[in-house]
């Protein structure tokens, strides 16, 4: 019998670099699957149904919401957005380590749903490090690398609700420290409940 999987919640600073942490993750291991969301914003070009995004009508989405059929959802710019719990289940229950990248709000939500949710905080090294990126981006303009810079201030007072930091200084270092603290998370009694009931009947038995 596969054993389960888990529910890993990723969040960080925008510029932390969890996002390029996660698709290296997924590249270098078969064992995770990336949630995918649900919107009910358009299509965009090149995007796929069930790739990107699973597409509702707003009148879907209201139903998933009535249903408590979402782990999690937001509405931002007049969409929203959303984690379906079915398909997190489905790959959880076929042994996939499932990451689910949102912000802090969400991400305790999650956990107070489900309280065995590892939850990850992805940082830089320093503040400084943090402003260098969010600038080296070529991207934005200095109103947002501003507004960025106190939206992480906003953020960090949530830090130490999380159960793991990763400070991302070199990329595969990250990666390898992610996919460890995962790997130890699937050692943790709670999760091995089964396994420690069957080693305590075996032991009875042969003490007869």
């Amino acid at each position: 019998m596969k054993d389960r999987g888990i529910l890993i919640v990723v969040s960080g600073f925008s510029g932390s670099g969890k996002g390029t942490i996660m698709k290296e993750l997924l590249k270098r291991y078969d064992n995770y699957a990336l949630s995918v969301s649900a919107t009910t914003r358009a299509p965009r070009e090149g995007e796929a149904e069930g790739r990107e995004y699973f597409f509702k009508t707003v009148q879907d989405f209201e139903k998933m919401i009535a249903k408590e059929e979402l782990i999690e959802y937001a509405r931002y710019v007049d969409n929203y957005y959303g984690t379906p719990r079915a398909y997190v289940e489905e790959q959880i229950s076929e042994g996939k380590d499932v990451i689910l990248e949102i912000e802090i709000q969400g991400a305790l939500k999650v956990k107070e749903k489900f309280p065995e949710t590892v939850l990850l905080f992805v940082m830089p090294p320093s503040a400084a490090v943090l402003k260098e990126r969010l600038a080296g981006r070529g991207t934005e303009t200095e109103d947002v690398i501003n507004f960025r810079m106190k939206r992480a201030c906003e953020e960090a007072e949530g830090m130490d609700r999380y159960d793991y930091l990763v400070i991302n200084d070199e990329l595969l270092p990250c990666v390898e420290q992610v996919h460890q603290i995962i790997r130890g998370e699937h050692k943790k009694t709670f999760r091995n409940q089964k396994l420690i009931e069957n080693i305590r009947k075996e032991l009875i038995e042969l003490n007869r």
